[in-house]
């Protein structure tokens, strides 16, 4: 099949959450299987830093009064081509925010649809999240091509209605209040990044005040789970940490984890609890759980915390303020660095994730590949990925709590406190976490099952060869 993924980020060119980890890897392995994948993504600044581009494009088109340029490159190391849709609102050397984010990717969709038209037809276009939401309704009308509309967080929706009739083209037949509103009723199908997500949308708890409509359309949404590169982090042969190791080896992580404190001023002990939290700094991320039951546990214990991410301002200075209080226990770094994050996976005990709500997630299953032991909350991704220990029957893979309440986290992170204290019941509890299948071969034959039911519906003239009368050359 001839597919077309269009998002606003792809690792590892690009990419802010989880979004961009789906678009970066899920292609690859589609393209393994013999489906001709290519991914449309807006050409931002800083770009040229990251990956060779072609200084002429491969096409030119127009859209809501804008001219834009398309070029061709491919992703590093890889097969996959890649399309950068070139406007000057892209140059910023940034994703996103700005006054103008509305407007700029509603442009880049238009642009993507205008690009499968004239230039290279799919059957079937994958669009991620509300900027690429109106591609859905604009294909409609198109016969043989289909679309796909992915979920990844809902509690960003796009633009009003009002809005974008004033800056786009509304079909007469358009529905919805706003872009996300519009995608899931135009798509041929819709899908989540995990099963419990799906499910918990339909709810006035998560739905976001959408989820009577989620539930209207239930019959065509799906919870895909995410998955990770399992060849990228690997930490039998991961490149950034200082000591490979494997589920047969896990007690060399200990090299690891001296070597992480000393990276990051911690006091040196092997024998300390060691917490990881690597994060976007929002709401959504239970930071607000974390202020206030980290003073009461850093008291209790003698464990150290480690946090790494970046976002509100807000949360960001409460973490430094709590890191200041405890010199050699705790450190906040307050930047995105991927061989950091790969440092603390394979160093940290255990990694914190007490999301409010949570698509899918990829922390904590990059935790569980390099043996740090996930302490979740019972939503979403978390659901799917993470069971809760069992010491007496030998199972489960991490610590949950249910509530998104103060004390139950606490409680949980406790536990997992005075279960690391037991040495072997904690490296068994390791090796199970390493033993979990999260690869993307997984996901990508559920994504194949969602393509060939709406391929299905369409019948796809594939594009007929022209002879070039000039150079008689056929394209």
């Amino acid at each position: 099949m001839r597919i077309l993924f269009v998002a606003a980020e792809a690792a590892p060119l690009a990419k802010v959450g989880g979004m961009g980890d789906v678009v970066g890897a899920l292609p690859q392995v589609l393209r393994a299987m013999g489906h001709d994948v290519r991914v449309f993504m807006p050409y931002y600044g800083f770009l040229p830093d990251k990956i060779k581009i072609p200084k002429e494009p491969i096409w030119w088109g127009t859209a809501m009064y804008q001219k834009f340029a398309v070029f061709e490159t491919t992703f590093p190391k890889t097969d996959v081509p890649l399309y950068l849709f070139g406007h000057p609102s892209f140059m910023p050397r940034r994703i996103y925010y700005g006054e103008d984010e509305d407007w700029r990717f509603t442009l880049f969709a238009n642009g993507a649809a205008e690009f499968c038209w004239n230039y290279w037809k799919p059957q079937i276009v994958h669009c991620h999240d509300w900027h690429t939401g109106m591609i859905p309704v604009w294909m409609k009308e198109t016969p043989d091509i289909g679309t796909i509309f992915t979920i990844h967080n809902l509690a960003y929706q796009g633009p009003w209605r009002w809005f974008l009739e004033r800056i786009t083209w509304c079909p007469w037949f358009m529905e919805g209040h706003n872009v996300m509103a519009a995608a899931v009723q135009f798509a041929d199908r819709v899908t989540t990044v995990s099963p419990t997500y799906a499910s918990q949308i339909q709810t006035a708890g998560y739905g976001e005040n959408m989820e009577g409509l989620l539930s209207y359309i239930s019959g065509k949404m799906s919870g895909i789970l995410n998955g990770i590169d399992t060849s990228s982090y690997n930490p039998e042969n991961d490149r950034y940490i200082v000591e490979n190791f494997n589920a047969d080896t896990v007690e060399k992580r200990k090299t690891n984890k001296v070597a992480l404190q000393e990276e990051l001023g911690l006091e040196v002990n092997s024998g300390a609890f060691l917490i990881g939290m690597v994060t976007r700094l929002v709401e959504q991320k239970g930071l607000d759980l974390v202020i206030q039951i980290m003073d009461q546990f850093m008291s209790f214990t003698d464990s150290q915390f480690i946090l790494l991410g970046t976002g509100d301002r807000y949360y960001e200075t409460q973490m430094w303020q709590m890191a200041s209080r405890y010199p050699g226990r705790m450190t906040t770094q307050i930047l995105f660095n991927d061989a950091l994050s790969r440092r603390i996976y394979s160093g940290a005990d255990a990694l914190i994730m007490p999301s409010r709500f949570e698509p899918c997630g990829i922390s904590q299953m990059l935790a569980m590949r390099y043996g740090c032991i996930p302490i979740v909350r019972r939503t979403g991704g978390l659901v799917d990925t993470v069971s809760h220990n069992d010491p007496v029957g030998e199972g489960g893979t991490g610590y949950c709590f249910d509530r998104y309440e103060p004390l139950d986290f606490f409680t949980s992170m406790v536990r997992a406190s005075e279960a690391f204290r037991y040495k072997d019941h904690w490296r068994r509890l390791q090796q199970r976490a390493m033993q979990q299948n999260f690869s993307w071969e997984n996901s990508a034959r559920e994504y194949i099952k969602v393509y060939e039911e709406v391929a299905g519906n369409y019948s796809y003239q594939p594009p007929t060869p022209e002879v070039q009368p000039e150079t008689g050359v056929t394209t």
